[in-house]
């Protein structure tokens, strides 16, 4: 935010959260951002915002709490009032789905920031977005265009009917009956975690993992439980259902390119894996959506491939490998199930977007859906290659790592102990935004998540040097 010139800087921001307060935004009992963000916000010094905010505190408007942060206290109308406005704070609080962790929700913030070296962000870079195509696309599905309404509760049918034959070429059996679409794969995990888990169930899951980033089965009121992985994946024999457990419980997995560590679990892991379930009458979510990204080699087929009892609830997406803003996934699994997540799904939303699901449909059934998936993986190769090489010049002494074979990311261990808080904020400072393992519930805070997909070359490059001296000098102290 640029400030005015001629009225001083600590006033204007003292007007800036007054009016906040004053029309609402910020109600009674909300807490204000950070010393730290509102001088990166209002680009000044913290001493600044520490005068202001001073001055607020000795208006009444605002309170510190010790260890809490800064709170609206008071508002400009409160006293005159005969009825004390509605503590949102409170509602705030008690919702059902649970707020993200604060750093999550710092770096989602974050990631709307252009300025910023986005070394955490796990989508295609723009330069991958496959402009001109979507453009015909489009005007393709928009000269078959006719009325239309709500789908029906699976999807739209020939976007399924297309679905279930790139289905078979990696080795799934489904027909569209069988297939819901859904608005991405984190609509699919919120399907799951209300229509098929009881309340207190449990999640088995790799540590570290994706979902502990999110709150979507926490929200629902189940428990992440934590299991070890190797430079295979999640080890099979880690897993064990008490009899309390069972029928209360579900196992997840991304077994390609496992989200953060990229981890590919090769066939006989899949194959032990999908035994153990079947032993334990354990269902299993298989979240594939990285699958189309792989670089070396096609991956080993989907575990769901060999699934011939519906102990597998299958993922996919066009968000990593096409478009996140389609919002377009899907769900495979037994009709009965699907039948029933449909339902819930209609109770949410009352369907996906009927553009989307048609201008995906054209995708799968032109045969451009191939194409693009041939330049991308291309394309991902060579940033690979770059930001290893670039690894190995600026981090090879301080850090280790290990060749993904597909994905967006490589796990950063430092092999020095460092506060990983000190070095995100750092980072953050100097215009590079990471992702910290702590948020996949990675036990050692030493880990970085760092993706070679999203930025340019030359950013990637510099982020990489710029990182590497960031972390020496904490190492150096």
């Amino acid at each position: 935010m640029v400030l005015k010139i001629k009225t001083p800087k600590y006033q204007q921001i003292i007007d800036f959260i007054k009016e906040k307060i004053s029309n609402g935004e910020w109600p009674i009992g909300s807490k204000i951002p950070s010393q730290r963000v509102l001088a990166k916000r209002f680009e000044v010094n913290r001493s600044t915002i520490i005068t202001a905010l001073e001055e607020l505190m000795a208006d009444g408007l605002i309170e510190a709490k010790i260890g809490l942060g800064t709170y609206v206290a008071n508002n400009t109308w409160t006293l005159l009032a005969t009825n004390p406005p509605p503590d949102w704070d409170e509602h705030v609080k008690s919702g059902l789905l649970r707020p993200s962790q604060s750093t999550v929700q710092e770096i989602n913030l974050a990631e709307s920031n252009a300025d910023l070296i986005q070394l955490s962000k796990g989508e295609l870079s723009k330069d991958l977005f496959p402009l001109e195509t979507m453009k015909s696309v489009l005007r393709r599905v928009s000269d078959q265009l006719e009325a239309f309404g709500y789908e029906e509760p699976k999807g739209f049918l020939p976007l399924r009917e297309a679905l279930s034959d790139y289905l078979k070429t990696i080795g799934i059996q489904a027909s569209p009956s069988s297939i819901l679409i859904v608005s991405g794969a984190l609509q699919a995990l919120q399907l799951i975690s209300v229509g098929l888990l009881h309340r207190g169930s449990s999640v088995l899951l790799e540590q570290p993992s994706y979902l502990y980033s999110l709150r979507v089965f926490q929200s629902a009121g189940m428990k992440l439980t934590g299991l070890p992985i190797d430079e295979d994946g999640l080890i099979p024999n880690s897993i064990s259902i008490t009899n309390k457990q069972r029928n209360r419980a579900i196992l997840y997995s991304i077994p390609c390119f496992h989200n953060p560590t990229g981890i590919l679990m090769p066939d006989k892991r899949r194959q032990e894996l999908l035994s153990i379930c079947k032993k334990e009458q354990l269902p299993m979510i298989e979240d594939d959506i990285y699958r189309e990204l792989w670089l070396d080699e096609i991956p080993p087929s989907p575990i769901k491939a060999n699934d011939k009892h519906g102990h597998v609830l299958y993922l996919g997406s066009l968000s990593k490998s096409l478009s996140p803003g389609l919002r377009i996934g899907w769900i495979v699994g037994p009709e009965p199930v699907i039948e029933r997540l449909s339902d819930i799904k209609m109770q949410t939303d009352y369907g996906s977007s009927s553009i989307s699901q048609r201008v995906a449909a054209e995708w799968f059934k032109s045969g451009l859906y191939e194409q693009h998936l041939g330049l991308v993986r291309e394309e991902l190769k060579i940033r690979r290659t770059v930001m290893l090489e670039t690894l190995e010049y600026y981090l090879s002494d301080i850090a280790s790592w290990y060749t993904p074979k597909g994905g967006f990311f490589i796990w950063l261990k430092i092999t020095s102990k460092i506060s990983m808080k000190e070095l995100y904020v750092k980072a953050l400072d100097g215009g590079i935004l990471l992702n910290p393992g702590s948020i996949y519930g990675q036990d050692s805070n030493r880990y970085l998540r760092l993706s070679y997909s999203y930025v340019s070359i030359a950013d990637l490059k510099k982020g990489i040097y710029q990182l590497s001296k960031i972390i020496r000098e904490l190492v150096d102290r």
